[in-house]
């Protein structure tokens, strides 16, 4: 068999820039050198040539020259990776997905055109690959590296996606995911309070998912809302631009939160600066948060005081001078160097070739030049950020390499505890190493990767400030970090920020509110308005009764049984406890009537007591006009027991006093008026007897027969379902209606019963009896008296009924009083009126001469 079938070939070959050294152990390199990949035109006619790049880079450099500065290092390190040199083949991207495949497939596969083994298998030439920067490139480069277990470790991709550990095996990085920095961004909104903001960010894998998870966080971590929600064209469509702007300056967000790359977010910059959208608190991230092409005097005046988010700043000893001290050779491999070179110092080392568009002839280069002269990005050691992942990722490496050289045999974590061989080494046995790395940089920065293959996230955050020339310098202010315990359980993240060295773009140089309503106070809860987001709802006031301390409460608490609403309805008071009480004027009006009324009865008193003698006084039974104004005066006391805090004694009390003391009054007017009717009978023949069966002890017993009976219902009322005192909180929410509970609405209407039917006979007896001869009739004043009081206490029942708290005891007592007075002047001022004011009519001559002229 020839030799050319026994040997595999390469089947095409790319060209691409690099940078090479030889080693032991190899590890690939992604960068982004050149910005800018040119096509060759296609003619379908015959093989298409290589695209090449333009427009040198010379920050990404810096990070391509850092790859190759830590592999040196480790190799000048005796105690990591002994007695192995580590070697890099480094690639050029040139920011296209095109060459990126190209370069990883170059590096997993070799440039050697032919390979000697039967089946064509081996050691990949690459044990890893520090790269790619993009997040589309990383996908697609990693979404095939993860079939081979090939370790990528990226120090610029932040897609959230490729935390996937199922699709993307193989990946780890050691930039923060866009999940924390996504976190990082709604920590600094929180601590300004901005929960209404504006969110813009470019159409690729960076910005879609992060925005998707900014939806998600700003919600959740602390309630914020998004105002609006603009994705860039990928085109830089000005009028899709102009559209943007238009809704960033019609929204009442004050903050814009712009996730996206320096190329989408170009023209939309431009565009704010020359509709002068002034005004705006732009947050920044880490893709755009440090770039230098915004930070120009004409954009002060938009984006000044920008709050960004930034990779974490490090510092590399010896990184200067190693930088300063490369040279260009001849090697094509190399090839990459001499581009640096020609553009660093505007040279060529092809001699004698022309320039394009009629440019001047460049210099020979000699290869002597002098770098530390020359002041540009390459040679910048003031913001190593991207550099900074680049030194870890390649130690993340070394460690786990040299973590599986200290493998010992029979305890190794592969089949039957084996160990790996650094001579016949497997890609995916560095990824099971490269999982548990755990190492701290010079810097004093812990390295180490979770399960999703994420480092422990750590952002500085800058601020951009004026300079005095008026262009804008970036400043760090704080840094934000996720803090983890033992087996990477995350715990949460945390903001460190000088506030005092903030600058704000506003005339208050105060950060701005932006919120879509104001909270709501205390006293208040939220409700949402219709048709739009949470953070947007009107304050309204908590109904009576309920409260609320805290500030953006979305409901009301309701207050305890017996508290009520403040009037600023933010804490619960007692509720007032209200009855009918001495020091109200309602309560001395009913207190001065009821004393006013038991004066009058004790002035009567006197006055029949004096005249006893008289014939007015002696005439129907002086005894039971004697018993009728002490009753009416214990009538007019009895109401002092209604008046004032409900106590058990006065509770059980008052119903039981005016009870008996009312019956004691009619039983003694009904006895009056059934004497009446008794004498006026004994005056005629046929009814002499009439008085003797009716004399004064009958009268006596029939008054205590029925009172006796009134104090029997009074009794058993008392002893089955006494009142007590009792706080009603349903008359009035506001108040505690502090009243006597009947105990049995039986037993108080019983009570009423009993008195309205005394009264009822006694007026029915009066009303017969009217029309009796004068000199005996005491009937007509009786009749009147007795209406009075019927009239009286019918009104009273719906009064009472409808009253509400204390006004049904006030009515009660109206009723007691109004009736003790309709019974004390209906039958006793016409006697005292002719006691008093005429005396010549009382005698019995008088009197018995108004009987006879009648006659």
């Amino acid at each position: 068999m020839s030799s050319t079938t026994l040997s595999c070939r390469l089947q095409g070959h790319f060209q691409l820039n690099g940078m090479h050294q030889d080693g032991d152990l190899i590890v690939g390199g992604l960068f982004e050198v050149h910005f800018l990949t040119v096509f060759p035109e296609l003619s379908f006619t015959s093989e298409p040539e290589q695209p090449y790049c333009q427009q040198f880079d010379m920050a990404s450099f810096q990070q391509a020259q850092t790859m190759a500065f830590a592999i040196d290092e480790i190799n000048r390190n005796p105690h990591l990776l002994p007695n192995v040199t580590l070697g890099y083949h480094l690639y050029d991207n040139c920011v296209k997905l095109a060459v990126a495949f190209r370069a990883a497939t170059a590096l997993i596969s070799g440039t050697d055109e032919a390979l000697s083994t039967l089946d064509c298998t081996g050691s990949p030439p690459v044990i890893g690959i520090v790269g790619d920067p993009g997040s589309t490139h990383s996908i697609a480069i990693s979404s095939v590296l993860g079939l081979f277990r090939v370790p990528m470790v990226s120090y610029f991709a932040t897609c959230s996606c490729l935390s996937n550990q199922q699709q993307y095996p193989s990946f780890f990085r050691t930039i923060p995911s866009d999940v924390f920095q996504v976190r990082a961004i709604v920590q600094i909104l929180k601590r300004f309070s901005w929960t209404w903001v504006g969110l813009i960010y470019s159409d690729d894998d960076y910005g879609i998912h992060a925005a998707l998870a900014f939806h998600q966080d700003l919600q959740g971590q602390f309630g914020g809302c998004v105002a609006y929600s603009e994705i860039l064209p990928r085109d830089n469509n000005c009028r899709d631009v102009a559209r943007i702007v238009g809704v960033i300056r019609a929204s009442t967000a004050m903050v814009v939160v712009v996730i996206s790359t320096e190329a989408y977010l170009l023209p939309l910059m431009d565009e704010v600066a020359q509709r002068n959208v002034t005004g705006r608190q732009w947050i920044a991230s880490e893709a755009w948060a440090t770039s230098p092409i915004f930070l120009t005097p004409h954009l002060l005046p938009f984006l000044g005081g920008t709050l960004g988010l930034a990779i974490r700043r490090g510092e590399i000893q010896g990184l200067r001078d190693f930088l300063l001290n490369i040279r260009p050779d001849r090697d094509p491999k190399n090839n990459i160097v001499r581009t640096f070179w020609e553009e660093m110092f505007e040279c060529t080392f092809d001699s004698g070739s022309t320039q394009p568009n009629g440019e001047r002839e460049r210099k020979v280069c000699t290869g002597a030049e002098d770098l530390r002269s020359m002041d540009t990005a390459y040679t910048d050691m003031s913001e190593l950020r991207a550099s900074y992942n680049v030194y870890k990722a390649v130690y993340a490496l070394a460690h786990a390499l040299h973590d599986l050289m200290q493998c010992e045999e029979g305890k190794g974590p592969f089949i039957s505890h084996s160990c790996a061989s650094i001579h016949s080494l497997q890609p995916w046995q560095v990824v099971h190493y490269l999982q548990n790395v755990n190492f701290t940089t010079g810097f004093g920065d812990h390295v180490s990767f979770d399960k999703n293959g994420d480092a422990l996230a750590i952002y500085d955050v800058m601020n951009w400030q004026p300079n005095p020339d008026g262009s804008i310098r970036v400043h760090t202010v704080g840094v934000v970090y996720e803090t983890a315990q033992a087996g990477d359980v995350l715990t949460g993240d945390v903001l460190t920020l000088e506030e005092g060295a903030l600058y704000w773009n506003f005339k208050s140089k105060k950060p701005p509110r932006s919120v879509c309503s104001e909270s709501c106070p205390p006293g208040t809860r939220r409700a949402r308005r219709k048709g739009l987001p949470i953070c947007c709802f009107d304050c309204l006031p908590c109904a009576d009764g309920e409260f609320n301390n805290v500030t953006d409460s979305i409901e009301c608490t309701t207050c305890p049984e017996e508290f009520w609403s403040s009037p600023d309805k933010d804490r619960c008071v007692p509720k007032e406890l209200e009855f009918l009480s001495y020091e109200e004027p309602l309560g001395i009006s009913l207190t001065v009537a009821s004393l006013l009324g038991s004066c009058f009865c004790t002035g009567v008193l006197g006055v029949f007591a004096h005249y006893r003698h008289t014939p007015v006084v002696r005439a129907n039974n002086s005894e039971l006009s004697f018993l009728l104004l002490l009753s009416l005066k214990l009538c007019f006391l009895c109401t002092l027991l209604f008046i004032g805090q409900p106590q058990q004694w006065t509770c059980r009390l008052r119903h039981a006093a005016f009870g008996i003391s009312f019956v004691l009054s009619v039983s003694s007017i009904l006895v009056k008026t059934m004497v009446v009717v008794a004498v006026f009978k004994s005056s005629r023949p046929e009814g002499q007897s009439a008085l003797k069966w009716f004399g004064v002890p009958q009268q006596r017993g029939t008054v205590l027969a029925l009172t006796a009976l009134q104090i029997a219902i009074c009794v058993v009322w008392l002893a089955m379902a006494s009142p007590t005192p009792l706080k009603n909180t349903h008359y009035i929410s506001s108040k505690i209606v502090y009243e006597c509970a009947m105990g049995s609405v039986l037993g108080f209407a019983t009570l009423l019963g009993y008195i309205g039917l005394l009264a009822a006979v006694s007026f029915l007896l009066a009303f017969l009896a009217r029309n009796l001869p004068d000199n005996f009739n005491e009937a007509k004043f009786i009749t009147f008296s007795m209406l009075i009081f019927c009239a009286v206490w019918i009104t009273f029942v719906p009064a009472y009924i409808s009253s509400p708290g204390k006004y049904s005891v006030a009515v009660e007592v109206f009723a007691i009083l109004a009736s003790s007075f309709g019974l004390l002047l209906a039958i006793f001022a016409p006697k005292c009126y002719i006691i008093l004011l005429h005396p010549e009519r009382n005698t019995k001559k008088a009197i018995m001469g108004r009987a006879r002229e009648k006659k």
